[in-house]
C-alpha cells in the first residue's frame, strides 16, 4: 500500500435526508503512512486501522467487526483517499472542478461521484450523495501534517464484554 502523509485534525460529518433529517457528528481524524487509520467520534463510535485489518467499534452496543483493510477499500473506495490517495484513479476518474477543487466520478457503478475541496495537498470538505439518497459532508477542521503518532493509537484493544460481529 502506498504512503499517505501523516494528518491529524478534528472533523464534523454531515447528512441530510428526507427520512432522517439533518444530523451531525463530530470527532478526531488521525492518519499515518501504511494504511493506518483512526477515526474516533466524539459519541463514541471508532474506526481503527493498523494498515493491514480495519477495525469498527461500537460502544453503544458493545460490538466491534473487523474486517481486511483491502476489503473495506473495495466496498469503500473513499478510503483510499485517507490511506493511500494514490490509488484513488484505480476507481475514480479525476477530473478539476474549479479552484482547489476536484470531481471524482466513479469508474464503476454504485460509487458515489465525490466533491474534493481543499487547500494545497490537504483535502478540507468532500461532499457526496449517498446510495439512499442522503446528502453527506465531511469536513475536515484545520487539517496539518502529523508527526507519526505511536502504533498504539491504531491498535484496537477491545473492551471486556465486547461482542466481536462477522
Amino acid at each position: 500500500m502506498a504512503s499517505a502523509p501523516g494528518l491529524d485534525c478534528r472533523f464534523v460529518q454531515t447528512s441530510e435526508s428526507a427520512v432522517f433529517g439533518k444530523m451531525a457528528r463530530q470527532g478526531r481524524l488521525q492518519t499515518a503512512r501504511g494504511g493506518r487509520l483512526r477515526v474516533a467520534y466524539d459519541a463514541g463510535l471508532l474506526l481503527v486501522s493498523d494498515g493491514q485489518g480495519l477495525v469498527h467499534y461500537d460502544p453503544e452496543a458493545r460490538t466491534a467487526q473487523r474486517l481486511s483493510l483491502r476489503a473495506a477499500i473495495q466496498d469503500m473506495p473513499l478510503l483510499n483517499l485517507l490511506v493511500d490517495p494514490v490509488a484513488l484513479p484505480d476507481s475514480y476518474i479525476l477530473e478539476a472542478a474549479g479552484g482547489e477543487a476536484v470531481r471524482l466520478r466513479p469508474r464503476r457503478p454504485g460509487l458515489p461521484e465525490v466533491l474534493v475541496e481543499g487547500r494545497g495537498s490537504s483535502p478540507t470538505r468532500l461532499s457526496w450523495k449517498d446510495g439512499t439518497g442522503a446528502e453527506q459532508e465531511l469536513r475536515l477542521l484545520a487539517p496539518r501534517p502529523a508527526a507519526p503518532p505511536p502504533a498504539a493509537e491504531f491498535r484496537f484493544d477491545a473492551p471486556k464484554g465486547t461482542r466481536w460481529l462477522k
